[in-house]
């Protein structure tokens, strides 16, 4: 999910970043200035990203019962999928490092042992119909990454017969999966997690298994910000990735955007609005239309 083709690096260098240099981001947007407006919390509640990236429910009443009233809500079945998948791909890129740190060159014999997945539902409580539905979801995931990981090794074997494994996984795998963030300058959680950090082209990256929506993009946008509150350079990129299925094929569409001043104004409203509705225990109430696979349907519909 997190290698680019070789027209997609060409869209990053050739046209994104360079927008991004020419269009610039106001420094008050920049990360590293939280201790000052609009960055700055107003409020003392830390939330995690994902309350304030996603928005599924337009009046965020889903963050109410969850913060303000302690109600919680049993996993719906996107959400067991979403969790299932994520951890395919971030299962088999960080058993394909340790094969490359423990093997070196001799590598590629030992990827072969990551041809078929392992058992990896056993901690989902789920139904058998749709566990068989699922697991071939796996399968397909793991072989399309599988064949991708082996292609970028070998590649760079090719080219780099003497290279030492921490150079080769720099360089054939070059992205930091479930990165450990600390958001506390920004009043999130302390423990954030985002998707992926690809390093040899520097952007977050996102997977959503699902219908595209336009807030996905708050999710690498408040990602974006911290990095830049901790490490203070600047992220100007950012990329949805869209996993799909058709039978055992793997389809990926991906969404490069530009983490602009209208994006990082938005996430800052959105946490804004969030943190006053936890510190002040505000209902938000009904939305106007909600959506039928909401966790907390049934406490707001009992």
């Amino acid at each position: 999910m997190y290698f680019l083709s070789q027209e997609e690096k060409r869209l990053l260098l050739r046209r994104l970043l360079p927008q991004a240099r020419e269009s610039g981001v106001h420094p008050d947007l920049r990360g590293w200035n939280w201790h000052q407006p609009p960055l700055s919390p107003i409020y003392e509640a830390k939330l995690g990203l994902y309350e304030i990236a996603g928005k599924y429910c337009p009046t965020s009443r889903d963050v109410y019962w969850r913060r303000v009233a302690g109600v919680k809500a049993t996993p719906n079945a996107p959400m067991v999928e979403g969790q299932v998948l994520h951890r395919v791909i971030t299962t088999i890129i960080l058993e394909a490092k340790r094969i490359i740190y423990r093997e070196g060159v001799e590598c590629l014999e030992g990827l072969t042992a990551l041809e078929q997945p392992g058992d990896l539902l056993e901690d989902f409580p789920l139904s058998q119909g749709v566990g068989e539905e699922l697991w071939e979801r796996v399968e397909a995931l793991w072989r399309f990454e599988y064949h991708r990981i082996v292609a970028r090794v070998g590649e760079v074997l090719a080219r780099q017969p003497y290279i030492g494994p921490d150079s080769l996984v720099a360089l054939a795998l070059p992205v930091v999966v479930e990165q450990k963030l600390d958001g506390a300058f920004l009043g999130l959680s302390s423990h954030l997690s985002s998707d992926a950090f690809l390093f040899s082209e520097p952007m977050i990256l996102d997977v959503k298994f699902g219908e595209r929506r336009d807030f996905h993009r708050l999710a690498t946008t408040g990602y974006a910000l911290v990095m830049e509150s901790i490490y203070e350079y600047p992220i100007n990129v950012g990329c949805i990735v869209y996993p799909s299925f058709r039978g055992q094929q793997v389809l990926v569409e991906r969404d490069f955007h530009l983490i602009d001043d209208e994006l990082r104004q938005w996430f800052i409203e959105e946490r804004d609005e969030r943190m006053r509705m936890v510190e002040e225990e505000l209902d938000p109430g009904l939305a106007g239309e909600c959506y039928e696979m909401c966790p907390y349907w049934g406490v707001c519909h009992p």
